[in-house]
């Protein structure tokens, strides 16, 4: 007989997300904007997955129905065996928390307050005592290699820095998922290596599953998989 995982970051069946027949339609004025035209995916848990396609294409609208920031108008989506539209809001709010990570191309960071702050801040929010948040904050930032710049605010430092603070904030929390989009769009080529190198070295590490949105050709060298997208669909 064929054990179960018993780690909660593996499903029974070994898949991280599953999306069957998503359609996502937005009305602007008096007509409709079709903007996933039922995307059918499957990923495995483990796996370093690119999403990519031409702006409009609809990689960001893929990525915000997977994460709960936005709902299909059709289709079912599964993330480790959770189907997310059946989720209230109040329940969806708490499963972003606890079970997904973003990173954003433009960083996301609160400008006045320090790296350690803005990455502990994840872990107040969800409630973590005072003793781990301390503890979790400081491992999430030497994993991304910012010791020594945990005092620092995000203008003090640079976008490759300041991405570094956006993925151990996104780490905070252990999430099962991480949705990325556009993560290297804001850096140089040089640091957009260093940035995707770090990914790799997560998904191995932490364990966690990474889907990543973007344009950037860097990127084909440093995942499991590219997808493609062209007018709302896989191709």
């Amino acid at each position: 007989m064929k054990r179960q995982a018993t780690d909660p970051r593996i499903a029974p069946d070994g898949l991280a997300l599953e999306a069957l027949d998503l359609r996502r339609i937005y009305k602007v004025g008096a007509s409709e904007v079709a903007a996933l035209r039922g995307v059918q995916l499957r990923i495995e848990s483990g796996r370093f997955v690119a999403l990519k396609g031409r702006s409009g294409s609809g990689k960001t609208t893929l990525l915000n129905c997977i994460g709960g920031l936005d709902r299909p108008t059709s289709g079912v989506v599964r993330v480790f065996g959770a189907e997310i539209a059946r989720l209230n809001d109040r329940q969806l709010t708490r499963w972003r928390r606890e079970r997904v990570g973003f990173i954003f191309q433009s960083f996301g960071l609160l400008p006045t307050i320090s790296a350690y702050e803005n990455v502990e801040l994840a872990l107040r929010i969800a409630g973590v005592g005072g003793r781990e948040r301390h503890r979790r904050a400081l491992a999430c930032l030497d994993l991304v290699g910012l010791t020594k710049w945990i005092h620092h605010r995000p203008y003090e430092m640079s976008g490759g820095q300041q991405q570094r603070v956006g993925i151990a904030r996104a780490l905070a929390n252990r999430p099962q998922l991480i949705l990325a989009d556009e993560p290297t769009g804001e850096l140089d080529s040089g640091t957009a290596r260093e940035i995707l190198a770090l990914f790799q070295h997560i998904v191995r590490e932490e364990h966690v599953t990474m889907l990543l949105a973007s344009h950037d050709p860097l990127v084909d060298g440093y995942v499991d998989e590219v997808l493609q997208m062209k007018d709302g669909q896989l191709v």
